[in-house]
């Protein structure tokens, strides 16, 4: 009932209520993530939208998100995208389809050139791009929220990059200084150095996203442990950030230190780790 899927019909509750107001649900693009993207396609560079939401929804999304000229900002499109199986199933199991009027049409053999598409796989779409770069084994960085959907199956099943859009930094954040030798002033990020304002905080209920405390037996001190969750951000992302708007003011050659680097836990977060995976002066045992 509330989640109709039909999107020109007014039922339910969802659909209804974010196209009658979306300015209460919806925050619009930061001008400098806008300017990010623009500079990221000037540089050369092919830029994708892969989403699950249906053609018409995403259309007013990114209308008022980023503007009526937002189709401006991708090569290729792709809606109803039904991730995690985009990066999981074959052609044969997902083709994709062209849209008219925001109906899918017939199943395509093969992806030939950017536009806007339905459905579809990630095979197609790394042999679209290898075309489109003449390149045999062009690099792909995907950028997502969700570990499941996104991250995940990018990394496992397709061998992205992946850089994991993580909210929880922002209510979990360190405050520990960036090294002044990483880069000139010039090329910092607009959160490095200052202390974000923090929109939530940790929840006193459920603690820390990234870190659990389980007491001891008997008399020995209770240990810190890794969530599961915070180890599946170091094993399948690449970079966690809280925002696009954390990156969007770097230079486009800006190295970021990945998870992979090295041994620690917290390589990987940009632009600081979470306050609860630091060295505290607790005695606690880690594990």
């Amino acid at each position: 009932h509330n989640y109709v899927l039909t999107f020109l019909e007014d039922c339910g509750m969802y659909f209804p209520e974010v196209k009658n107001h979306p300015d209460k649900y919806l925050q619009r693009c930061p001008e400098s993530v806008k300017k990010w993207l623009k500079q990221l396609k000037n540089a050369g560079k092919i830029l994708l939208l892969i989403t699950s939401s249906h053609s018409d929804y995403c259309r007013l999304l990114c209308e008022h998100v980023l503007g009526n000229d937002f189709e401006e900002y991708f090569d290729i499109l792709i809606t109803n995208a039904l991730k995690p199986g985009f990066f999981s199933h074959t052609p044969n199991q997902r083709p994709f389809r062209t849209l008219e009027n925001d109906e899918e049409q017939e199943a395509l053999l093969s992806l030939d050139k950017p536009g806007w598409y339905s459905q579809g796989n990630a095979i197609q779409l790394y042999d679209l791009l290898k075309k489109m770069t003449g390149k045999l084994d062009p690099k792909v960085v995907y950028f997502g929220d969700s570990m499941h959907s996104d991250i995940f199956p990018a990394r496992h099943y397709s061998n992205w990059e992946t850089v994991f859009i993580l909210e929880e930094l922002l209510g979990d954040k360190g405050t520990v200084p960036v090294k002044a030798e990483s880069e000139p002033l010039e090329k910092k990020g607009k959160y490095e150095g200052e202390q974000l304002k923090v929109p939530y905080f940790v929840s006193k209920q459920w603690g820390s996203f990234f870190m659990d405390r389980l007491p001891g037996l008997e008399n020995a001190e209770e240990t810190l442990v890794h969530t599961w969750s915070c180890k599946c951000i170091s094993t399948y992302s690449t970079i966690a950030i809280p925002s696009l708007e954390a990156i969007a003011d770097l230079p486009l050659d800006y190295r970021f230190t990945r998870f992979s680097s090295n041994s620690s836990a917290t390589a990987g977060y940009y632009p600081s780790p979470p306050r609860a995976l630091l060295p505290n002066e607790d005695s606690l045992t880690m594990k």
